[in-house]
């Protein structure tokens, strides 16, 4: 009988810019650090004869937790990963229930009719994580051994154990970040769960799901509201631009100080004639204006620095746990260009702003001089992989 721990992934960037991440391979966030250390804490005394993970980046670091500190070899094979979902990869939740709807209704109910192009099928998924299951333990006979995967991945195959196929998993829970789920295996392969999705080791203040409501009702909320972005047409829309700048001036500045709304709109025109489809984008709550994001598409592109010159939320929409959703779009936008580093100028007197940017990684790099001789931090994110895989 070999006993298998099975751990999704600690809080990784999908989780937190609200984007789809199926192989698309993403960072562990700040918080998700602190899961993968409360993980290591919850196995330091249990016995571990091997470790295995999905090639992701994502659960290759959450296993760390367990096979540094028990002095294991990492074992990794890709057929524990995540569902494959083909041309939705990196794409915000947002943008597909805008324009994806009933495909999106698929998915979230684990239709046998769920796929898109390039996407594997829960059917397929079931399968695999099934077979890897069962071929781990016939390597590991009467031994205990942690596995790492992913969320949809973990329910496919919790679903086949107790022989539920594609659409009949919507009365499964769902597993925290570095939520373990415990099963055997005996010598005919038979698969049994001694218990699933238990996240006992995580306090509330760093459980993903504590701070979520989608997976428990249907009751809505702001905080899990997901936005999705449109490009913002310079020529067309301008006056949203400069209505947006002179908002977020105001609301630093007051009135002392004129806003150079002119010379802001001709530095996002600049930015705008780069890229017209990527540098200036409106972000989108259903059918509502939420926000704006510009970047620099040029600037610093030889240093592998990506710069984003402006990030606005709407009044209506501020402190709702959402502007981290545009930090995301700048990472989708910028790492494909072989960016690993953000950089943004923040108002050192802005204390909201300066909260937000340190909690989402940005440190401050130097002091710069911003529009009218006004003093700014410039703040730094690192968003690349080393060159041996680690953040």
């Amino acid at each position: 009988m070999t006993r298998i721990y099975l751990i999704r992934h600690a809080e990784a960037e999908g989780n937190l810019y609200r984007r789809v991440h199926g192989w698309y391979d993403s960072l562990i966030t700040d918080n998700g650090y602190r899961q993968i250390s409360a993980l290591r804490g919850r196995f330091d005394n249990i016995p571990i004869d091997a470790v295995y993970s999905s090639d992701l980046f994502r659960t290759m670091t959450t296993a760390k937790a367990i096979y540094v500190s028990h002095g294991l070899e990492l074992h990794t094979r890709s057929d524990l990963r995540e569902i494959g979902v083909g041309e939705w990869e990196d794409v915000p939740w947002g943008e597909l229930s805008h324009r994806d709807g009933e495909r999106l209704y698929e998915f979230n109910h684990s239709s046998p009719k769920f796929q898109v192009e390039g996407s594997e099928t829960f059917a397929q998924v079931q399968k695999r994580m099934l077979d890897a299951v069962r071929d781990i333990a016939e390597k590991h006979p009467d031994q205990t051994v942690a596995l790492f995967s992913h969320g949809t991945a973990i329910r496919c195959l919790q679903a086949a154990i107790r022989g539920l196929g594609p659409g009949e998993m919507d009365g499964l829970g769902h597993s925290d970040n570095t939520g373990v789920t415990c099963l055997t295996v005996d010598e005919h392969g038979i698969c049994r769960l001694v218990f699933e999705n238990d996240n006992s080791h995580l306090p509330e203040e760093i459980s993903t799901l504590a701070r979520q409501k989608w997976w428990k009702s249907r009751e809505s909320s702001l905080a899990d509201a997901n936005l999705w972005f449109r490009p913002l047409d310079m020529e067309a829309e301008g006056e949203c631009y400069r209505t947006a700048r002179a908002d977020a001036w105001r609301d630093i500045r007051g009135d002392e100080i004129p806003c150079d709304s002119e010379g802001f709109q001709q530095d996002a025109l600049r930015c705008w004639s780069q890229d017209p489809q990527k540098a200036v984008m409106a972000a989108m709550l259903g059918e509502e204006f939420a926000g704006v994001l510009q970047m620099d598409l040029e600037r610093w592109a030889d240093q592998r620095i990506g710069y984003i010159p402006f990030v606005y939320m709407a009044p209506d929409y501020r402190k709702k746990g959402l502007g981290v959703q545009l930090i995301g779009q700048a990472v989708a936008t910028y790492r494909p260009l072989g960016r690993d580093r953000l950089r943004l100028r923040c108002a050192p007197d802005n204390g909201v702003a300066q909260r937000f940017y340190k909690k989402y990684g940005f440190v401050k790099v130097e002091e710069v001089q911003g529009a009218g001789g006004v003093p700014l931090d410039l703040m730094e994110k690192y968003i690349g992989f080393d060159a041996d895989g680690s953040r």
